[in-house]
């Protein structure tokens, strides 16, 4: 299959975006809180995981296909970037090596629970709205 290469400029300009929002909202809600939670990765999941979910319906109902420019530049280049699972995990181990057991176990759980559920609450509105 070949990707045309105005999907591939999409993907580059909408990471680009996604991880600019991402480090302003780390830096800003880890400044806010002020704990060893890494709460800055948390919202982040969390949202992008509902804005995901909102997403996917919006497109999969007003294209027929979620193989199009919007697809690539909003799910794979925006919210690819936005969201971090690589830094959920080196958090996670970081916190573990600090023998930090309990936040470790706790931030995966509520990580892993709060981003289900935003994807779901995502696409139930998506559903609703569109």
């Amino acid at each position: 299959m070949s990707i045309p290469f105005s999907h591939w400029l999409a993907i580059a300009l909408g990471g680009s975006l996604g991880a600019m929002g991402r480090f302003w909202v780390v830096t800003f809600s880890n400044r806010l809180h002020g704990s060893h939670f890494p709460l800055g990765t948390f919202t982040v999941n969390a949202v992008g995981s509902f804005v995901m979910g909102l997403v996917f319906v919006m497109l999969m109902l007003r294209f027929t296909g979620t193989d199009t420019l919007w697809h690539r530049l909003l799910l794979v280049g925006i919210l690819g970037a936005f969201t971090t699972f690589s830094s959920f995990a080196l958090e996670n181990l970081v916190l573990l090596q600090q023998q930090q057991y309990w936040m470790a176990l706790g931030y995966t759980f509520a990580s892993i629970l709060t981003c289900l559920a935003a994807a779901a609450l995502g696409f139930g509105v998506g559903k609703l709205v569109f």
